[in-house]
């Protein structure tokens, strides 16, 4: 994590609290910080991150509201053990909601495809390539596309051949991939068609990089896709 000498308070943005919970919660899927262990006090996270004590409440909120800790009042916030956890517990009823799933993945899904890109199989290497060929057709036939979507992130999550990653796309389900039917006030006069496609190349970067066993370039394809799903939906 972050060096924990002190430093200056950044101004509170929507991306100070995202950083914190995608950190924490990958170390929480990986073992790092082990179920009922106590996270570090809300004092050690200030001066860690630089950050105020707002956001650090905010990003403790989201992992809360992510089923992945627990706060006892005069204690401290610690980590739920597995069987507690009943799976992660996301709102997928709103445009936020759904922004903020895809701020969570971007800090899973990014190290995911670097790690395929290192242990993928040639076997797994061909699911993929069939997901996105099923991604297209859909599209294409004006059918639902999330179900080969979510496939493929799926299938990279498999390749990491971490149990963890594979877990968290399991339990994250649907609400993996951003609806297309969140209400028509929210969503505007968004060209669904026009997204879908520029969805379909972003895929293939991730795929290409996948394939040459390029982890930095599979995770910079990774992290433009999670970011301009992110800037698509700021345009909704």
């Amino acid at each position: 994590m972050h060096d924990p000498q002190s430093a200056p308070l950044r101004k509170r943005s929507p991306g100070l609290a995202h950083d914190i919970v995608a950190e924490l919660t990958q170390r929480i899927l990986l073992g790092q910080l082990a179920p009922g262990e106590k996270l570090p006090s809300e004092s050690a996270i200030v001066r860690e991150y630089g950050v105020s004590r707002t956001v650090v409440r905010e990003a403790i909120s989201k992992l809360q509201a992510a089923g992945l800790v627990e706060t006892r009042h005069g204690i401290g916030t610690f980590v739920l053990e597995r069987d507690q956890r009943q799976g992660i517990h996301l709102s997928r009823d709103t445009a936020a909601s759904v922004r903020g799933i895809v701020e969570l993945r971007l800090g899973l899904e990014t190290q995911a495809a670097a790690l395929a890109a290192r242990r993928r199989t040639e076997e797994q290497l061909l699911q993929m390539r069939q997901a996105l060929d099923d991604h297209q057709n859909s599209l294409a036939n004006n059918d639902s596309s999330v179900e080969p979507d979510l496939r493929f992130h799926q299938l990279i999550a498999q390749a990491t051949g971490n149990a963890y990653f594979t877990d968290i796309i399991a339990q994250l389900g649907r609400s993996v991939i951003p609806r297309t039917r969140i209400n028509s006030e929210e969503r505007g006069d968004t060209d669904l068609k026009q997204l879908g496609q520029m969805a379909v190349l972003e895929h293939e970067a991730i795929l290409r990089a996948i394939r040459r066993q390029d982890p930095d370039a599979a995770r910079a394809a990774m992290l433009l896709h999670l970011s301009n799903s992110l800037e698509r939906m700021a345009g909704e």
